[in-house]
C-alpha cells in the first residue's frame, strides 16, 4: 500500500537535512517540468502517449477484446450524452492535463458546465467528471496505482475499471479525495453517478 501524504510528511519534517531534501525535490520538479514541456511540444497526435511521473509512456496497439469493450460502451454512451445534451465524451487520444501528469484515458466525460468552454483547436483538457480505463497487462499497475490516486486528487467523481479478462466492471465513487468501491459487477445493470440517469448492461459490454 502506498504511503499516505500525512505519513510521508510526518517522516520528512523530522529529517535534519530537510533543507537539502527540499532543494533536491525542487530540482527534480524543475527537470521533470522541462521534460514535460518537451513532451507537449513534440507529441505525435497519431500515437497514444502519456506523461507519468517524469516518464513518457507509449502505448502498444490494443487487443480486440479491449476495443470491443470500449466500442460497446461508446455505442450506448455517446448518443445518450448527445441526445440529453449532458456534456462531452472523450475517447482514447483526448489528453487530460493534471498537476503533474498528462493522461489519455480510454473514455472520459465532462459535464456541460465544463465542456461549454472547450474550443475546436484545443489539444489538452481539464480533469473530467468520469473516467473509464480498460485494463491490459501493461497498464493495470498504473490504472490501479498512480491514475487511481491522481484522478481522485483532481476530483474526478467517478472511475470505472473494466477488466476484460474477467468480464467485470468496478465502479469507484469519490468521497473526500479518496475512491471507494461502489460495486463490482459481472452481470446486471451498472448506473453512473456522474452521468445523470445513465446505465449500461454489464453483459453488453463484453459481447
Amino acid at each position: 500500500m502506498p504511503m499516505t501524504r500525512t505519513k510521508f510528511w510526518e517522516e520528512v519534517k523530522n529529517e535534519p537535512d530537510l533543507k537539502t531534501l527540499i532543494e533536491e525535490l525542487e530540482e527534480r520538479w524543475r527537470k521533470e517540468q522541462h521534460k514535460r514541456h518537451e513532451f507537449w511540444a513534440n507529441i505525435d497526435e497519431n500515437k497514444k502517449a502519456e506523461f507519468i511521473n517524469g516518464e513518457i509512456i507509449y502505448h502498444s496497439p490494443v487487443y480486440g477484446r479491449h476495443w470491443m469493450a470500449s466500442s460497446n460502451l461508446l455505442a450506448v454512451l455517446l448518443p445518450y450524452v448527445k441526445d440529453k445534451e449532458l456534456g462531452k465524451v472523450g475517447v482514447e487520444k483526448v489528453m487530460i492535463r493534471l498537476t503533474r501528469n498528462d493522461y489519455e484515458p480510454d473514455i472520459c466525460f465532462w459535464s456541460k458546465e465544463k465542456a461549454q468552454f472547450f474550443e475546436q483547436k484545443q489539444s489538452v483538457f481539464p480533469p473530467p467528471d468520469f473516467v473509464v480505463e480498460i485494463l491490459s497487462d501493461s497498464t493495470e499497475d498504473r490504472d490501479r496505482g498512480i491514475k487511481f490516486r491522481d484522478y481522485a486528487l483532481h476530483k474526478v467523481s467517478e472511475y470505472w475499471i473494466v477488466d476484460v479478462e474477467n468480464e467485470t466492471i468496478e465502479q469507484y465513487v469519490l468521497q473526500n479525495d479518496t475512491y471507494f468501491l461502489q460495486v463490482k459487477l459481472k452481470q446486471g445493470l451498472l448506473s453512473s453517478i456522474a452521468i445523470t440517469d445513465f446505465s449500461i448492461s454489464v453483459e453488453e459490454m463484453f459481447k
